[in-house]
């Protein structure tokens, strides 16, 4: 895990470290950080400095409640203001003292605030998720401190914390949040700088790997839609894979769908997401995705085990959906398609295998929703191929029946693959 400033320790050598150091016993990481093994018997990262020729200490918090990694976020923040030729101590000090310990500025205070003014340009949903997300993640560490005297490194445990779960996009989105707390904050001269800013170094970036991974021949997709079944997958997860895979939608979409947008009543099932939940929301339509026989009598059957109320895949754990983090690690871990394919996947094999097998381009561009390229292509938009539509869905849908009956396991790596 070496990185950073300096950047010569890893996680191994610290742990080596504090199982046999003697007290008064330094480990250095370069860059002037350093793992301090107290009198006390307690360890503590520090920053050993100079400024205006004299050489001070920086003391940054005990491990392991501070990680390495977040030692590290800390660093870069010293050496940020000793580049401005500011003291690092002395520029805590002021922003401790800026507001001192008022309970009416402490992070939790400052973010109900913020979320009061989020809550007028959110959707209820989305303000609740948001709110939730907070009071489970970040309170806990950060709760009751002063908004000015919380550090890069205390933000960057609380995200590392979130991180281990191996939810990088629920990271990715609350460390947004808590920038808009400490921005709003900033704003209104309860702190000087933003801690939160130094904490995206915590999380890995998404590797840039271009288009996502997907099967293309029927064969191994019904392999995918046998291993599923064998799995061992929650009823929520398996039927929202379900779902994505007979309908080639968005994997937020299937999360996010309730049962007011699923008619499995009428003469032809249909699913109606609303334009505002849809990639494309400048559309004056709402999205229609033609609901197969196959996926429709599935639907239903799920619809009288989970009462047909609310979202269509509710989260076991709280008043919400499922995430699609659970879908695409299922994928990735539990069917082992790391690479091979992945809940987006099923849109590629869709527009690939529905070309090949003599479907009009405007129409499955159509299904998929999107974006279209010229004005006449538009037009087909308010509706006028949606039998062909209609017609589509249900081949898909016999088509992967069919596939998923082949007793025969395909070996994965052999099949043929695209970049979707």
């Amino acid at each position: 895990m070496a990185g950073g400033i300096g950047g010569k320790l890893t996680d191994k050598a610290v742990k080596a470290f504090v199982g046999r150091a003697e007290r008064g016993k330094k480990l250095a990481d370069g860059g002037g950080l350093h793992l301090f093994a107290t009198p006390g018997g307690g360890m503590t990262w520090r920053v050993k400095y100079r400024i205006g020729g004299l050489e001070k200490i920086y003391s940054i918090g005990p491990y392991p409640l501070v990680s390495l990694a977040a030692a590290r976020v800390e660093l870069g923040e010293v050496k940020s203001l000793l580049l401005e030729g500011r003291d690092p101590v002395t520029a805590r000090r002021v922003n401790r003292a800026a507001t001192g310990a008022s309970s009416d500025n402490t992070f939790a205070a400052v973010a109900r605030e913020w979320l009061a003014m989020k809550k007028q340009e959110w959707s209820a949903r989305h303000f609740l998720k948001s709110e939730r997300a907070l009071e489970r993640d970040i309170y806990p560490a950060l709760r009751s401190l002063p908004i000015s005297s919380i550090t890069p490194a205390m933000v960057a445990k609380a995200i590392e914390d979130i991180n281990k779960r191996d939810v990088l996009e629920t990271a990715t989105r609350i460390l947004q949040h808590v920038n808009g707390v400490f921005r709003f904050a900033q704003a209104k001269g309860l702190c000087h700088d933003n801690p939160a800013g130094p904490a995206r170094e915590i999380l890995p970036r998404k590797k840039d790997s271009g288009r996502l991974p997907a099967l293309l021949e029927w064969s191994a997709l019904g392999d995918i839609l046998r291993r599923a079944e064998m799995a061992r997958l929650s009823p929520s997860v398996r039927m929202a894979h379900r779902l994505c895979a007979f309908t080639a939608g968005r994997i937020g979409n299937v999360v996010n769908a309730e049962w007011l947008e699923i008619d499995l009543d009428g003469d032809q099932p249909v699913w109606v997401i609303p334009r505002a939940k849809m990639k494309v929301a400048t559309r004056d339509t709402d999205h229609r995705l033609p609901l197969g026989p196959e996926i429709a009598e599935e639907l239903r059957q799920w619809r009288g085990r989970s009462g047909g109320r609310g979202f269509v895949f509710p989260s076991p754990v709280h008043d919400s959906h499922i995430g699609r983090e659970s879908i695409e690690k299922a994928y990735r871990v539990t069917l082992r398609l790391e690479g091979k394919h992945s809940p987006h996947g099923w849109r590629s094999a869709f527009s690939t295998l529905a070309r090949d097998n003599g479907f009009a381009r405007d129409a499955v561009e159509l299904a998929l929703d999107h974006a279209h390229d010229n004005e006449v292509a538009r037009a087909y938009d308010r509706g006028e191929r949606f039998e062909q539509r209609v017609e589509m869905f249900n081949w898909w849908g016999k088509q992967l029946a069919a596939a998923q009956r082949d007793a025969k396991i395909v070996p994965l790596q052999s099949s043929k693959t695209i970049a979707a």
